[in-house]
C-alpha cells in the first residue's frame, strides 16, 4: 500500500467524522465524532513526520479539550424539549454561507498544486521536535518570549479573579 493512498484513505476517513460532528443529532456523540477526527488529523500527522504536532493534538485537543466539552454537555443536560426552534432566516442564511464557504474552497482547489505530497514527503526531518526547536529559539525567539509572558499575565489575571473577595463585587 502506497503512502499516497494511505494519506488519502486517512483524510476521506477525517473529513467522514467532522461530517458526522456536524450530522450527529445527539451532543455526546458529536463529541466522540470530534475525538475521532482528532485522532484522524493526528494520525495524519504522523504520516507526513510530524510527530509533535500529532502529540501535541493528542494531548491538547483530544484529552483536555473534549473532557471539558463533555463535562459542560453532561452539566447542561440537553434535551429536545430545550432545544430552540430555528426560523426560516436561520435556514437561508447556513444554506447561502455553505454555498460561499463551498465556492471559496472550489476557488482554492482550481490550483491544486499545494496538494502535491510529494514535496512534504521528500523531506524526512520535516515536522520533527529537534528542528522545531531549533526554528523556535533561533528565528522565532522574540515572539516565543512575548508568548510566554501573555500566557504568565493571563495566568496572574486568572489567579487574581479566582481569589478575589465576593463582598468587593457586591
Amino acid at each position: 500500500m502506497s503512502i499516497d493512498l494511505i494519506i488519502y484513505l486517512l483524510g476521506g476517513l477525517t473529513i467522514g467524522s467532522a461530517l458526522m460532528v456536524i450530522i450527529s443529532k445527539h451532543p455526546v456523540r458529536s463529541v466522540l465524532y470530534l475525538i475521532l477526527t482528532f485522532f484522524l488529523i493526528s494520525a495524519n500527522y504522523i504520516m507526513l513526520n510530524a510527530q509533535f504536532v500529532a502529540i501535541v493534538n493528542i494531548i491538547v485537543y483530544a484529552g483536555a479539550i473534549m473532557v471539558l466539552f463533555l463535562f459542560v454537555l453532561m452539566l447542561l443536560n440537553l434535551s429536545k424539549e430545550n432545544e430552540p426552534k430555528t426560523s426560516l432566516l436561520v435556514k437561508v442564511s447556513a444554506l447561502i454561507s455553505g454555498s460561499l464557504l463551498l465556492l471559496v474552497l472550489l476557488a482554492v482547489f482550481k490550483d491544486a498544486s499545494f496538494l502535491s505530497i510529494e514535496n512534504e514527503v521528500s523531506n524526512p526531518n520535516h515536522g520533527l521536535v529537534q528542528n522545531l526547536g531549533k526554528l523556535l529559539f533561533t528565528k522565532y525567539v522574540l515572539p516565543f518570549e512575548v508568548s510566554s509572558i501573555l500566557f504568565i499575565a493571563a495566568m496572574v489575571g486568572a489567579v487574581l479573579l479566582a481569589k478575589r473577595d465576593k463582598n468587593i463585587i457586591e
